[in-house]
């Protein structure tokens, strides 16, 4: 089985705070990022990953984002089974992001 990394929320914030340019797959459903949207992520729920997978670059960071961290687990360990090298699972989701960037809203 494919190894993922994890990447805390404070740390992502960190990141993009200094100005780089991150790649971030949002895998949630188009009502959940309605409610909490994750700023500069690109959207592809879970379901339509395997349809979508050429839309996403193989030699680029991605660090993917759910709810809680456990879809982006799974998408984040698929991606590494289809050859992605650099994967990154954020700690948390969106939940625990939300207490490193308090403009975003939990629900």
């Amino acid at each position: 089985m494919p190894d993922i990394g994890a990447i805390e929320p404070a740390a992502l914030k960190a990141r993009l705070d200094r100005g780089e340019r991150v790649f971030i797959l949002d895998v949630r459903e188009p009502f959940e990022i309605s409610l909490a949207p994750f700023p500069g992520a690109s959207h592809i729920p879970m379901g339509d990953i395997p349809s979508r997978l050429a839309e996403l670059d193989p030699d680029r960071e991605t660090i993917v984002v759910c709810h809680h961290g456990v879809r982006s687990a799974q998408v984040a360990m698929y991606l590494a089974r289809m050859g992605f090298e650099h994967v990154l699972n954020l700690s948390g989701g969106i939940d625990a992001w939300s207490d490193a960037d308090p403009t975003t809203p939990r629900y």
